[in-house]
């Protein structure tokens, strides 16, 4: 079930969702979904700035300081409590759904470790928004490079997940960031189609 905007929800907990999480929440987060609030930007900036190992190195969405754009997300309402949902998201970040693993924060300065946030209240009528933060580490972060990687995880990763599938599916949310049309544009020239389904289809034969 989703709305735009219409909860009255004062005293909830909300996971919010800017990448691959608004189409693959993942069973827990999916049985535990009350209500999906779409149309919710970001409060903070988002880049294709994470190499992910799990998707081939395709680039991935992740919160940035530097860069990106305010981005077009949802809001998953869950029946859970902070603790509950935080275990929820980071066993389904970690790829670990169902194995009943518990969050703990990460140690101060430990690198590429999932960390779940919680957004700065007041954001839309939420008591606790969740979120997920891991460090960016595409060093030279442009279109091109972007493009490169995209393309060379179609071979490394499983089927639809690759990176040219995860900037469709991006695109088709509606995420824009910085980088995301230039991106687009690059996969295009470097496979010399003329739409991202063409180059992805072009790169798996």
């Amino acid at each position: 079930m989703t709305d735009k905007h219409s909860h009255t929800m004062t005293q909830s907990v909300g996971i919010l969702a800017y990448g691959s999480l608004i189409s693959d929440p993942g069973t827990e987060i999916e049985a535990a979904t009350v209500r999906i609030i779409e149309d919710v930007e970001t409060p903070f900036c988002v880049e294709f700035a994470r190499s992910s190992r799990s998707r081939g190195g395709a680039p991935t969405l992740i919160p940035v300081s530097t860069g990106g754009l305010r981005v077009n997300g949802h809001i998953i309402l869950v029946n859970a409590s902070t603790d509950e949902a935080s275990d929820m998201l980071y066993r389904r970040e970690i790829h670990n759904v169902g194995s009943g693993k518990s969050y703990k924060e990460p140690s101060e300065g430990a690198q590429g470790r999932v960390r779940v946030k919680i957004v700065e209240p007041p954001f839309e009528d939420f008591a606790t928004t969740l979120y997920t933060h891991i460090d960016a580490n595409i060093v030279d972060l442009n279109a091109e490079n972007l493009a490169s990687l995209a393309i060379a995880s179609v071979c490394g990763a499983e089927a639809g997940k690759d990176g040219i599938s995860y900037l469709i599916a991006a695109k088709g949310h509606g995420i824009r960031t910085a980088l995301s049309d230039a991106y687009a544009d690059e996969i295009l020239r470097q496979t010399r189609t003329s739409s991202l389904d063409e180059a992805l289809r072009s790169v798996s034969r």
